[in-house]
């Protein structure tokens, strides 16, 4: 008997310990912005030295079950400080407030004005810092948007940089793109050539897409949307960190960054260096790319704070810019990495399509806290540039190029199907009368100034008003000069009429190295906005409205087909505006609406006032107008977040300028009564399946398509003398518009297998994506057909973060792999005569590439 009570209390002390062992307590709380007040979802909150951790759902709140008796747990979220919080039981922590990471990282979102989420009546998609890292990889930096609604982004020819994006149909001419609030856009035509920055992936903070409208507050409208990039800002915590990757094709990439955190003197320096070289996926596009990013802060006072910052990605790379035929992929050894850009000359390969460009950015912000309800925002910025790209020039050029669609025609190629160098160059030795083909070097420099200022003031605790300035002076250098005379020992700069094409010398001259041929002028435009907005917000409401006046003023210079005192015409003026409004309504804590309407007209881009790269001025140029509506849903839960939306997008007299052959001669023809429609539905949403794993998706679907024919006058460009009329006819109502998948999904799934080691799968999938077609060809009234409707294609992509310490260093090991299955694909094409495969030409999409990247915080 007393053995057996011995053993029941043996096995109740048993049971008793077994309970106080397992005893768990629970702790819940929200976290959120310390700044702004908005939810942090995806935070990460962990007790130290333990596997036991959560993550917070869409509305910043978690609830985890810990162990009775643990004394901390600490919260942590990309882009802000880590906060660690005592804990005394079961307990309900309320807001947990996180402080960024960044000195005037709050300055700089005022600036750029990014969307809230339930407050903006916009359709908007954020991609955080940890995406980025996770993500990227080999990518360039538009294709991480790929993954956002009514986007279509590829890697175009495939050289570094080369990459492109289209934001609801509209290429990026018509997408505003803003760095801290500074646009970006090419003064000149609207154009953003990413190469240009390259290294921007390197110091993004975050990107933000507003698609439509957008809520920005300068005076820039935008057709397709506005992407906002925020890069990083002075660091408040003191460190840094190195990171190298290596990836296929010779790809190796280092980096560093360094900071002297939030000082006691109230200064903050934030360095960071990148270098990134190799082979190029596609044949003969091999690179060099730096990047460079300096932040330096100053807390003035309580009510003053300065930040300079300067970015820049100098680089060089060869390219490939001519498309080819399908068939001549498929039959060729190089296959879809065939490149129709390159030769050998002396056993060295060389390419026709090179390029290389520098283009920092400087900016000087202020930052004013006039007192508890106005702030001023001033931003003062410089943008110098210098760079170009080969060309080929001469009677006989088209020696060094395929035709447009990768056929021969004139190309003088080896038996291996290279451009031949070394024959060119043996014709050029025998000539007795200079080179007939040489290379030159397209310039194109600018120097390109600006101030961007935006009042704000709280007229009651409902009502805000704000307003500002963005002024802008801007000149453009373009110039081609002799870069290599390919084996001549001079170069005659004639028409072909035999006339020289510089007015300011003998056309007789023997011109070298270094010297101007074609061209040489300068674009100078003169532009300044005002914008002003007001903003309403009570309860479940807020509700905006805005508008702008811009003023364009353009001159063109001519160097070489005007004498001195002719040069520069006359100011060309454009005044356009911009009104728009929307509200959003939160129906409850789960529900909101929101709608937005807006009209503007804009100037037509500087080519079109300029038609015939001469001084003549176009009569008929006038703005292009745009009316835009919008209308949204969204829903919010702990674990589950949707947004739906439609839009409508009516782009009117839609600038054309195009060049045409007539009787030999080149012919500009401005081409007016162009319209086009941008309609669709978007969704996205993410779903926390669990603390583990998360769920995202995407689904857009768009139609868009040429509303009227066009019909423009022309002028002669080879004969000044010329006064006969001629007109062209375009006929182009009811085809789609093209070079942009009208139909994308996407769906995404991320594990934490455990707290470091998570794994990521997405699939992206294309579709009604139309060929691109140059919309002055289509003068055939009897051939309404629509352009070659490209195959559908899906790809997958993976990717893996590993975290973990190298001698007591925070270490991450990041790996990518993208088009896991090596899919064939077409991602650009040209459509052809016949509007089939057969006659298209364009470029395939990269096949399996990867990367791994370790990055060490010290």
């Amino acid at each position: 008997m007393k053995n057996a009570m011995r053993s029941i209390l043996t096995m109740a002390a048993v049971l008793m310990l077994s309970v106080a062992a397992i005893a768990q307590t629970t702790v819940k709380g929200v976290v959120v912005d310390g700044g702004s007040g908005e939810s942090l979802p995806g935070a990460s909150i962990v007790v130290p030295g333990t596997t036991s951790g959560t993550v917070s759902g869409f509305d910043g709140s978690f609830a985890l079950q810990v162990p009775q008796g643990t004394s901390k747990i600490v919260v942590s979220f990309v882009g802000f400080l880590d906060k660690e919080i005592a804990l005394s039981g079961a307990q309900d922590l309320g807001n947990i407030k996180l402080e960024s990471d960044a000195v005037g990282l709050k300055e700089v979102s005022v600036m750029a004005s990014v969307a809230v989420d339930r407050q903006t009546p916009v359709a908007v998609s954020t991609i955080s810092p940890a995406i980025i890292a996770e993500k990227l990889g080999t990518q360039e930096f538009p294709e991480m948007l790929k993954s956002t609604p009514g986007v279509y982004a590829t890697k175009a020819g495939g050289g570094y940089g080369d990459s492109r994006i289209n934001l609801r149909g509209f290429e990026s001419n018509n997408i505003g793109v803003m760095i801290n609030g500074v646009p970006i856009n090419g003064m000149e035509n609207g154009k953003v050539y990413w190469s240009n920055w390259a290294g921007l992936s390197d110091v993004t903070r975050s990107q933000q897409v507003q698609r439509g409208l957008g809520a920005s507050k300068v005076a820039t409208p935008a057709v397709g949307g506005t992407i906002n990039i925020l890069t990083n800002s002075t660091d408040a915590k003191k460190g840094g960190s190195f990171a190298y990757g290596i990836g296929n094709d010779g790809m190796e990439k280092q980096s560093l960054t360094l900071s002297t955190g939030l000082m006691d003197n109230g200064w903050a320096i934030s360095f960071l260096g990148s270098r990134n070289t190799g082979d190029g996926y596609v044949k003969s596009t091999d690179y060099e790319g730096w990047s460079y990013f300096l932040s330096v802060a100053k807390q003035l006072n309580d009510d003053h704070r300065l930040t300079f910052t300067v970015f820049g990605a100098p680089q060089w790379h060869n390219q490939r810019s001519t498309r080819g035929k399908i068939a001549d992929y498929e039959n060729h050894k190089d296959g879809i990495k065939r490149n129709l850009d390159y030769g050998y000359r002396n056993g060295e390969r060389y390419n026709t399509a090179y390029n290389y460009y520098h283009k920092p950015q400087a900016s000087l912000n202020h930052y004013w806290q006039i007192n508890e309800k106005s702030t001023l925002s001033t931003s003062v910025y410089a943008s110098i540039s210098d760079g170009g790209g080969r060309s080929t020039y001469g009677a006989d050029k088209n020696w060094m190029r395929y035709n447009s669609d990768g056929s021969i025609g004139s190309t003088r190629v080896t038996p291996e199907g290279h451009i031949d160098f070394d024959g060119i160059i043996a014709d050029n030795a025998a000539s007795t009368s200079g080179s007939s083909a040489i290379i030159t070097n397209s310039i194109n420099s600018h120097q390109w100034y600006g101030v961007l200022s935006n009042y704000s003031t709280e007229l009651n605790e409902n009502l805000k008003i704000s307003g500002g300035v963005d002024l802008r002076y801007y000149i453009g250098e373009h110039r081609s000069e002799i870069e290599d005379l390919l084996g001549g020992s001079y170069f005659l700069d004639v028409n072909s009429k035999g006339e020289g094409v510089n007015l300011n010398r003998d056309k007789d001259q023997r011109l070298k190295k270094g010297d101007a041929v074609y061209y040489n002028n300068d674009g100078e435009i003169m532009w300044g906005g005002l914008f002003a907005q007001a903003e309403y917000q009570k309860d479940a409401l807020s509700a905006f409205v805005a508008t702008s006046v811009t003023q364009s003023r353009y001159r063109r210079i001519d160097y070489f087909q005007y004498k001195p005192g002719e040069q520069k015409t006359s100011w060309q003026d454009f005044l356009g505006y911009s009104v728009k409004a929307g509200a959003n309504y939160n129906l409850n804590e789960k529900h909101n609406v929101f709608v937005n309407v807006g009209y503007f007209e804009k100037a037509p881009f500087f080519n079109s006032v300029f038609l015939n790269y001469k001084n003549d001025i176009n009569p008929d140029a006038a703005n292009e107008r745009v009316y835009s509506a919008e209308l949204g849903y969204g829903y919010r839960s702990g674990d589950l977040a949707i947004n739906i939306n439609g839009y409508y997008t009516r782009w009117m007299d839609k600038s054309l300028a195009t060049t045409e052959k007539r009787g030999g001669d080149d012919w500009r023809f401005n081409v007016l009564g162009l319209d086009a429609l941008h309609m669709g539905v978007e969704l996205d949403l993410r779903y926390q399946l669990s603390d583990k794993l998360t769920l995202t998706g995407m689904a857009s679907v768009g139609d868009w398509q040429w509303v009227s024919d066009g019909v423009g006058n022309g002028v002669n460009m080879d004969d000044r003398d010329d006064t006969s009329e001629e007109t062209i006819n375009v006929y182009i109502k009811d085809l789609k518009v093209g070079d942009a998948a009208q139909t994308t999904a996407a769906i995404g799934l991320d594990y934490q297998v455990f707290n470091n080691l998570k794994l990521g799968v997405n699939y992206n999938y294309y579709a009604d994506l139309y060929s691109y077609f140059k919309v002055s060809d289509r003068t055939d009234i009897n051939d309404r057909n629509q352009a070659w409707k490209m195959p559908d294609y899906g790809l997958f992509d993976m990717n893996v973060k590993y975290d973990f310490e190298i001698a007591g260093l925070e270490s991450t090991l990041y790996g990518n792999v993208f088009n896991v299955f090596n899919t064939e694909y077409l991602s650009d094409a040209t459509d052809g005569e016949n509007h089939d495969w057969r006659s298209a030409y364009g470029y395939y999409g990269f096949g399996r590439t990867a990367s791994i990247r370790l990055k060490v915080r010290f």
